[in-house]
């Protein structure tokens, strides 16, 4: 099948800079083995963040329209039977990704790897920063200003999987009961064993729907591992572990639709451990799209 990446350079959602460097980093590496196509979304350089504490809706124009942008070219590479696999990047450009698998795909579900639930809304965020708020926008639960250029369906919260969660805040925890979603915490990981938590994350996120939205924020790795992120969270995964995560995914490839892989940022990176890391994530993604057909998705759960 043919894959398309599209770099989404932004780190408007986070206050921490460095994150839209990302994504070109990471392309420049894959070029020593990936032929295939590739688009660049970059935020504009004239852009001066919000960093005032109390603004909770820090950057939100500027947010919108840059994943209205992305949002529509992947949409249309998708229409044309591309497989997408969006680089971050902060979390937040997964709005756009994962609504337009959705907008194609119709009936999708989402299966969220990262330390965050992500699950803010304007009204309980605390940082206002919104890569702290996408999965409760991709699934319709209020901050609907979020997805205003979307007009398709949104992934269900009962179809939404969120995996390796070790750092939700208090406003936030309630968010997520009242949603409906399904959360296996790093705590889950270790006591189940990756191999069931990933089994059970497929059949809820698979459960009739035409297949899996993908969305792996580095960020659910321990720090001590991969230091290379925004927001790091102590108390993560080891290298392993995300590499056996990875491989579940590549193995049941026939289920999945579309894939993100955010939050590098160089410039916390150290020796290249977390751009190491990410490469060998992406390079395992890209064989496995390179090698599916294009009309294999089959959700048998």
């Amino acid at each position: 099948m043919r894959t398309m990446i599209f770099g989404a350079g932004t780190d408007l959602g986070v206050n921490i800079d460095g994150a839209s460097l990302g994504p070109v980093q990471l392309m420049n590496d894959l070029k020593a083995f990936y032929k295939g196509e590739s688009m660049m979304f970059e935020q504009d350089k004239d852009i001066i963040k919000s960093r005032n504490l109390s603004d909770r809706r820090k950057n939100e124009y500027e947010i919108e329209k840059f994943n209205t942008n992305l949002y529509k070219n992947m949409v249309d590479k998708i229409k044309e039977e591309y497989f997408p696999i969006m680089i971050g990047g902060d979390h937040s450009a997964a709005i756009a990704s994962a609504l337009a698998s959705a907008k194609v795909n119709i009936d999708v579900g989402i299966i969220w790897i990262d330390a965050h639930t992500d699950y803010n809304t304007f009204e309980t965020t605390v940082t206002g920063n919104i890569h702290g708020l996408p999965l409760a926008a991709i699934n319709g639960y209020k901050n609907s200003e979020l997805r205003y250029y979307h007009d398709g369906k949104i992934i269900q919260p009962s179809r939404t999987v969120i995996i390796g969660a070790r750092s939700i805040d208090d406003a936030e925890k309630d968010n997520v009961r009242y949603s409906g979603v399904t959360v296996f915490t790093t705590q889950d990981i270790k006591e189940k064993g990756i191999e069931k938590v990933m089994d059970e994350a497929f059949k809820i996120a698979g459960y009739k729907t035409k297949g899996i939205h993908i969305s792996y924020d580095l960020d659910i790795i321990d720090p001590d591992v991969a230091p290379g992120v925004s927001v790091p969270e102590f108390d993560g995964i080891n290298e392993e572990e995300a590499m056996q995560i990875n491989e579940y995914i590549i193995n049941h490839m026939q289920s999945v639709l579309s894939y993100d892989l955010v939050e590098f940022n160089p410039l916390r990176d150290v020796d290249r451990k977390t751009e190491q890391i990410a490469l060998n994530l992406l390079a395992q993604v890209i064989r496995a799209a390179e090698n599916k057909k294009k009309w294999e998705h089959k959700i048998t759960y």
